[in-house]
């Protein structure tokens, strides 16, 4: 007979771990709940001759536990710990990003964690107490979670200044008297093509000491396009979608906001899908 004994003061966990054992597929298993002076336990017994099979099922349990009652508290610890300066606010921004990231990276912190607590009870261990496991036993796991919140701290930090920087740009389209009654921006695969009310080409402005804004931001060619917008401060905005919509436009929509109409298949888009499809097509 194979046993092993899982130690926590936690309810809510040994709830989980009962529930879970029971509802397992896979044969010869007995457990049950003991409390003694320090910690309460849960016991599992294995008459069966799959003792890997038995180290991989206490293994997934263990991972699981960990996942669901300690991620969350340890991804908390290290925002408040490295990155202590944010308010509660934004530590909310920052642990919502988190929880974002650990879908994503899912697999690799699941198979660091595998490797290391699978590592613990194979070395001939017979107990756990998760507190001390989670404190002491899973570096390489917290490893994961602390360049999870690095990743989560940068994602915050970039829309925070992409945030700043549109509402920069709203406040100087907003004060600015308009120079131009109408453009055009013809959008195609990612490049802006400018059109005046003529339907001539519009020049985009390449010279950067006469931008107006400056920001880390940058849309490639489209800042030329963005620049240039600035300094026409069109009245109205007629945007032609050749193919898709992207970031780029997203951000106009937010700039001009009721300025901006957008066509798909007026005369101009027509044109434009004909020169795009002939491209296509040599």
């Amino acid at each position: 007979m194979k046993s092993f004994c899982i130690k926590t003061n936690n309810q809510n966990i040994i709830d989980y771990l009962l529930n879970k054992i029971e509802i397992i597929d896979f044969n010869d298993i007995y457990y049950c709940e003991k409390e003694f002076k320090i910690y309460k336990n849960v016991f599992i017994h294995y008459i069966g001759q799959d003792i890997d099979g038995f180290t991989r099922f206490v293994t997934e349990l263990i991972c699981n536990t960990v996942t669901k009652f300690y991620e969350q508290k340890l991804l908390n610890k290290m925002i408040n710990s490295n990155y202590f300066y944010f308010d509660d606010y934004e530590k909310k921004i920052i642990m919502d990003n988190c929880i974002e990231y650990t879908k994503v990276e899912s697999l690799d912190k699941k198979e660091k964690l595998y490797m290391e607590v699978e590592q613990y009870i194979k070395s001939a261990r017979r107990e756990i107490v998760l507190d001390g496991i989670v404190n002491f036993r899973i570096k390489e796991y917290k490893k994961v979670l602390d360049n999870i919140v690095d990743m989560a701290v940068n994602q915050y930090i970039i829309e925070k200044e992409y945030t700043e920087f549109i509402n920069l740009l709203k406040i100087y389209v907003n004060t600015t008297p308009v120079t131009t009654n109408i453009l055009h921006l013809i959008y195609m695969h990612g490049e802006s093509i400018l059109l005046d009310e003529d339907k001539n080409v519009v020049s985009l402005s390449e010279n950067i000491y006469n931008a107006k804004y400056l920001s880390d931001i940058t849309f490639s060619s489209n800042d030329f396009a963005l620049n240039t917008l600035l300094s026409m401060l069109p009245k109205k905005l007629e945007i032609h979608i050749i193919d898709d919509e992207d970031e780029f436009i997203n951000t106009l929509k937010l700039i001009f906001e009721d300025r901006i109409s957008i066509c798909r298949d007026c005369n101009i888009c027509k044109t434009y899908k004909m020169i795009n499809n002939a491209k296509i097509l040599n």
